[in-house]
């Protein structure tokens, strides 16, 4: 991701925008009824294809003289050439270089001088780019992301000033982080052999390894309409965005080649298996639990999402009552499903309070995993986490840029735009049978990797 400036304006919610029509009273847990189902109100969205295979997708709101652009290439960190990790990430940087008709560093003139702000990030699966501007300005966005699409200058000069920047970031993140190397380690030393395997930032030494030549073709691969997505909301007259939209990414031409088709798969997992990460400062010793889990399209995905928050969604929530609160074993713990495109993980993690054993640790974090199976959510946990997690939803689409991203999130990881309007529903009807089931498959009848963050030994 870039630095700078946060990737959204600040966006005021206006009153009444959502209602949420659950009570919320605080009753015995074992008295508590199932909440009242919350109504979702339905995004209505407009998609079309043009002719090179740009996928356009539209959604109108004028709650606020602003728009958001957004451009989804279908292309992260697993698709980064062998030997080349953290490649998606560097051309992410160098996007933002100048193309035949904009300066570098030109995208932050026409969004932050009129009052908006842009940003980009890369993930396993996609990169994305984002701008929020008034409305007033929206045909020059458009103009500009189809022209750093077709007319980006990828030179030696700007290869090699953003690799000298992806690697400082790398040296920020990763080295001067604390538990930057814990992390890193935990979302890719699990897998055995899929491409998700390779850290998406990358590594120094493969950072270095790359070429002029390399980038090139990493461009002409990846950078084309028919593996894009365009995501506008906000502001705007519907045909007008239509004859922006074919007037400046119409003419670019699809290439003859073939896209690079994703076949990767991960073998099952047959035993359990321990990795130690050490570095050089570690303030306490960490540990992480690490589950393979089903890609996000799965039917138990919503299960998964809402025993991750029950399990870590607050203070109140059953690792942070039993582990940080209670036990005093641990100063944080938490749970996540990291749900992904291709085979994702489910992620159990700790840092250890001063002077508790790393085994003492491991266990206690188990037994609350596994407790969610044993002890099963209760109605008042379930009423909790639902709301917090629909509430999360319905704050963020107030705004054009979280309206676009949740739709590009169905259309381009889910593989369908009307999943933003069906996923919410799914995520209320889970039961805290749902969670067992799922907890049972994906965790107590499976093998895991235990990943160990410790000191480091000095040399003798």
């Amino acid at each position: 991701m870039r630095s700078g400036p946060p990737g959204a304006l600040a966006v005021a919610m206006m009153a009444g925008a959502f209602v949420l029509s659950s009570a919320n009273a605080v009753v015995p847990a074992a008295t508590t009824p199932a909440a009242t189902a919350l109504t979702v109100p339905r995004i209505d969205f407009r998609d079309r294809k043009l002719a090179n295979g740009l996928t356009v997708i539209s959604v109108e709101s004028h709650a606020s003289p602003t728009a958001s652009v957004q451009v989804w290439y279908h292309v992260g960190g697993s698709d980064d050439p062998p030997g080349r990790s953290g490649f998606a990430h560097l051309f992410e940087h160098m996007m933002f270089k100048g193309t035949t008709y904009l300066k570098a560093e030109q995208f932050d003139r026409m969004t932050e001088d009129v009052g908006g702000a842009n940003n980009a990030s890369t993930g396993n699966d996609v990169t994305t780019y984002e701008e929020v501007i008034p409305s007033n300005h929206l045909e020059t966005l458009l103009w500009a992301e189809a022209e750093r699409l077709q007319h980006l200058k990828v030179d030696e000069a700007n290869f090699q000033s953003e690799r000298a920047v992806v690697e400082e970031e790398y040296r920020q993140r990763i080295l001067a982080s604390p538990y930057g190397r814990f992390f890193n380690a935990v979302a890719s030393a699990p897998y055995l052999r899929h491409p998700y395997r390779r850290p998406t930032i990358g590594s120094i030494a493969d950072l270095d390894a790359a070429t002029l030549a390399d980038v090139t073709a990493f461009h002409s691969t990846y950078y084309r309409p028919d593996n894009a997505t365009l995501i506008v909301a906000g502001d705007f007259d519907p045909k007008q965005l239509d004859a922006w939209v074919d007037k400046y990414f119409g003419p670019i031409a699809k290439p003859s080649t073939p896209l690079p088709s994703r076949t990767a798969t991960e073998p099952p997992w047959t035993s359990d298996r321990t990795i130690t990460v050490t570095a050089p400062r570690v303030p306490l010793p960490a540990v992480a639990v690490v589950w393979l889990a089903p890609p996000v399209t799965s039917r138990d995905a919503p299960a998964l999402e809402v025993a991750s928050a029950v399990l870590s969604s607050g203070d109140s929530s059953r690792l942070n009552q039993s582990l940080v609160y209670r036990q005093q074993i641990a100063t944080q713990a938490g749970f996540s499903a990291d749900l992904r495109a291709g085979p994702g993980l489910l992620i159990a993690t700790a840092i250890a309070a001063g002077g508790k054993p790393i085994a003492e640790l491991r266990a206690a974090l188990l037994a609350q995993v596994q407790g969610l199976v044993d002890r099963p959510a209760t109605p008042a946990e379930l009423d909790k986490v639902k709301n917090q997690l629909i509430t999360e939803a319905f704050a963020s689409r107030q705004t054009p840029l979280g309206l676009g991203s949740a739709i590009a999130d169905s259309a381009v990881l889910e593989g369908d735009p009307n999943r933003v309007n069906t996923d919410l529903e799914a995520l209320q009807r889970v039961t805290a049978a749902d969670i067992q089931r799922v907890l049972r498959r994906y965790v107590t009848n499976a093998h895991s990797v235990i990943l160990d963050y410790k000191q480091e030994t000095a040399p003798q």
